[in-house]
């Protein structure tokens, strides 16, 4: 049977804590079991009581199903039994059992006991007005305390008490105990920040979230309301960025990331070197060595400083070269991001264009490509070095003085990080909230400025003023809650650095009091710890800028990742363009699903034939030319040219052939001559000037100041409507096409500038397959089929004479606007005498 051996090994004192070079066992597992109990039966009775008057049970479909939350339970189930494993090897084994093992492991049990009913509890309920998500302070303290103890037991590593030294079978179990408690307290910890046992939202919003249709409901870019951190989907970000940060194929900019690199690990070593060799000067100068040994010693100092700069490196030879030779890298990196994305926004559908907001498009691609400048360089050059900085620190002050110093250090810079994480964490928020106030007030001044006739039309100028600045007064609230939040996360810092710094400095001063350090080592700390603070304090700065450019680049990735709606089959041919044959089979379309816009449509245009299509408007007319340029895919049917599927065929090849004009010239900020160009960018300034005969405007060109280098304007606002027309007719003619499509080329103009560009079109459509949406009736009489289209079907086709003798839809139609013109017409001509009247 095991014998009971008093509460203390050796029969020592509770009180005597520090024995040997470390904490005594006694001491420590009476201590540390007692305030984990203290902090989870007092603070964990308060969250009970407070679950237990606000808290409701949640669903069981919102509870989510994890293996790593079943993980965090059987990790704390194994703790909670570990102590009882070393009572049977003490009482079995060494058949010799103390008090203070007792009492650790009923603590020690009891408190695991309570830390896996207030897991359960938080996995089962949640606070009625719980809008954060993650476990609550209780269980984070708990755990983060539960680690720091067992990280606690290495100040006791010289210590012939304990287990380190591995020399016999017992000492050998007791390490292994511990081994599996640090293991089992860091992988609790860790699973703590992420909380796999708790909805990956707040449960309100969980509750209250509705099913919506994804095309009428996901935003064009994410709302800034969001709390999800920065950090998620990390490796998918950073793999969207490595391949531009190695260049491939190009060998010298590889060269230039390794030499980088290299340099980066040159200034590690750098770094540790400069306070060993200002230790030496001080102990030289102490000690009276000679001259030339002290002189040599301070080259080096200085030589090693020259290299390193201001002590975090950013003004050092090495870091200067570095820097210099990284530019190359980033211009590379911020070259290829933008031109990337710039086709990915060319790629995408009609779709997404027409519910673009372009300012707040062109907003986002800014700040997402100019983040990435720093981005990866303060990763790499950075955050990197800043931790391994802290490592190396830790091992050397641990070996070379004592663990006291590597244990100071650790928890240092472990809460001085843990608090920056958790501070930037919680106010991205802000930032996010601040970015979508200045995209919507930038949007805002874009849309107001390019519709300012509008404004003026409606004399809304103050309107718009009070818009924009509400958007900018909203901007400036944000903007304050970012900067007051950046404030209490710089005070929070400096207070670690301080404590620690004092921590540190007052046992270096204790033990050169007492002989046991020189007075070179109390310097070689200082200037150490400064060394290490300086780059540190710097690891705050450094984190958020990483924060902020994810937080930048957050919309760029939204745009990467918008999915091509029309895309372009596997070994996809070129389209066989012979005779311009087109054929629609049973067509079915609908912009959204359950409003089909065009049903079972069928008809054929043979090849140099015109085809008219007239009806009310929304009877699908125009979706007909977007379906045929292939703006989208039909939902149902087939739509073929000389017997080829257009959905089979490339879209660059099928685009080749066709031709529009559209209703609404859109035209280039640019000269006349690059946009006719635009047709056919390698034509010369002849074939130019021939198209624009074609479409009859050159002589209108030629009485401009600048002809053909006149300047058209934001969207060729200074050509009237006609001459943009025109404009598009030249842009047409010289590109060629087999195909033409008209979608009411001339509604919007004046009757006799209507029959001038009639004319121009006859030309290009000449001998070509035309498709022409028309409305006004009069402009298609002579069209080889019409067909009349009424909520998305053909009610009748045929020839404009054989449609007026039917008496139906067309003729019905036809008188309608014959009517209007005769009024039209009278009312023109009783106006003229009375103008006549007025000016006799």
């Amino acid at each position: 049977m095991a014998v009971l051996g008093g509460y203390c090994e050796g029969n020592n004192s509770i009180t005597q804590a520090w024995v040997q070079q470390g904490f005594q066992p006694c001491f420590f597992f009476t201590l540390v079991p007692s305030v984990l109990l203290s902090v989870c039966l007092l603070l964990g009775a308060l969250q009970y009581a407070c679950y237990a008057r606000f808290s409701r049970a949640m669903e069981p479909k919102y509870i989510p199903r994890s293996r790593l939350y079943r993980g965090q339970v059987l990790l704390s189930l194994l703790l909670a039994l570990q102590p009882f494993g070393g009572l049977l090897w003490q009482g079995v084994g060494l058949r010799q059992l103390y008090g203070y093992m007792l009492l650790y492991a009923c603590l020690w049990a009891l408190s695991w006991g309570c830390a896996i009913a207030l897991l359960q509890l938080e996995h089962t309920r949640v606070l009625a007005h719980d809008r954060t998500r993650g476990h609550g302070t209780v269980l984070l303290l708990f755990w983060a305390l539960a680690f720091a103890a067992e990280n606690l037991t290495l100040v006791c590593w010289r210590s012939p008490l304990w287990w380190w030294a591995l020399e016999d079978t017992n000492q050998k179990v007791q390490f292994g105990f511990w081994l599996l408690r640090y293991i089992c307290t860091f992988m609790l910890f860790i699973l703590g920040m992420k909380a796999p046992g708790l909805p990956h939202k707040p449960y309100m919003l969980l509750i209250n979230e509705e099913e919506r249709d994804v095309e009428n409901s996901q935003p064009l870019l994410t709302d800034g309301s969001r709390t999800t951190s920065t950090w998620k989907d990390f490796r998918r970000k950073l793999r969207l960025l490595v391949p531009y940060m190695w260049p491939r194929g190009n060998h010298l900019l590889q060269g230039l990331v390794l030499f980088c690199m290299a340099l980066m690990g040159l200034e590690r070593a750098i770094n540790v070197f400069v306070p060993i060799y200002y230790k030496n000067i001080v102990n030289e100068l102490t000690m009276g060595a000679p001259w030339h040994t002290l002189a040599w010693t301070v080259c080096s100092y200085v030589g090693l400083k020259f290299l390193q700069g201001g002590g975090a490196g950013s003004t050092g030879f090495v870091s200067n070269m570095r820097t210099f030779l990284w530019v190359w890298v980033q211009q590379f990196t911020n070259r290829q991001v933008q031109v990337q994305l710039f086709s990915h926004l060319h790629g995408l559908s009609l779709r997404w264009h027409l519910g673009r907001r372009t300012g707040e498009v062109l907003r986002s691609v800014d700040r997402g490509t100019s983040s990435i400048n720093s981005l990866l360089s303060y990763i790499i050059f950075s955050i990197v070095p800043t931790i391994a900085d802290i490592v190396i620190s830790i091992v050397y002050f641990t070996s070379v003085f004592s663990a006291w110093f590597g244990l100071i250090i650790f928890v240092c810079m472990s809460l001085y990080l843990t608090l920056t994480i958790f501070i930037t964490e919680w106010r991205t928020k802000y930032r996010r909230d601040m970015n979508t106030r200045d995209n919507e007030a930038k949007s805002r001044a874009v849309d107001s400025l390019l519709n300012f006739e509008t404004v003026k039309y409606y004399n809304a100028e103050s309107y718009e003023v009070n818009r924009f600045n509400d958007a900018i007064v909203k901007y400036q609230v944000s903007e304050w809650k970012v900067s007051a939040s950046l404030g209490l996360l710089n005070q929070t810092q400096n207070l670690v650095i301080g404590l620690g710094l004092l921590a540190g400095s007052l046992l270096c001063a204790y033990f050169v009091t007492e002989n046991k350090l020189q007075v070179g080592d109390f310097v070689l700390f200082g200037t150490y710890i400064i060394q290490l603070y300086t780059p540190l304090n710097w690891f705050g700065t450094y984190y958020r800028m990483i924060q902020n450019s994810f937080v930048d680049m957050e919309n760029m990735f939204e745009l990467f990742h918008e999915e091509q709606e029309v895309k372009d089959v596997v070994n996809a041919s070129d389209l066989r363009l012979e005779a311009g044959q087109i054929e629609f089979e049973n067509v079915h379309f609908s912009y959204i699903d359950g409003k089909e816009i065009l049903q079972d449509v069928s008809f054929s245009v043979m090849p140099g034939q015109t085809l008219a299509l007239v009806g009310p408007s929304g009877s699908g007319k125009s979706t007909i030319i977007r379906l045929l340029f292939r703006f989208y895919d039909v939902r149902g049917g087939c739509i073929r040219i000389d017997g080829q599927d257009i959905s089979q065929v490339k879209q660059a090849s099928l685009r080749a052939h066709i031709g529009v004009v559209p209703q609404d010239t859109v035209l280039f900020n640019d000269t006349i001559t690059n946009n006719i160009r635009y047709g056919r960018i390698l034509a010369t300034d002849q074939e130019v000037q021939e198209a624009a005969r074609a479409a009859d405007i050159h002589d209108r060109i030629l009485s401009f100041p600048d002809g053909y280098n006149t300047q058209v304007g934001e969207r060729g606002l200074k050509l009237s409507g006609g001459e943009k027309q025109r404009v598009a007719i030249a842009r047409t003619i010289l590109k060629g096409p087999h195909i033409i499509l008209l979608d009411e080329a001339t509604s919007a103009l004046d009757t006799e500038t209507e029959r001038n560009i009639q004319a121009s079109l006859a030309k290009v459509c000449a001998h070509r397959t035309t498709i022409v949406v028309a409305h006004r009736l009069s402009t298609v009489v002579g069209a080889d089929q019409i067909l009349v289209l009424k909520d998305g079907h053909i009610v009748e086709r045929g020839r404009h004479e054989e449609l007026l003798q039917k008496g139906g839809v067309y003729a019905g139609m036809w008188l309608q606007q014959q009517t209007g013109d005769e009024g039209e017409s009278k009312e023109h001509h009783t106006e003229k005498p009375q103008s006549s009247k007025k000016v006799s």
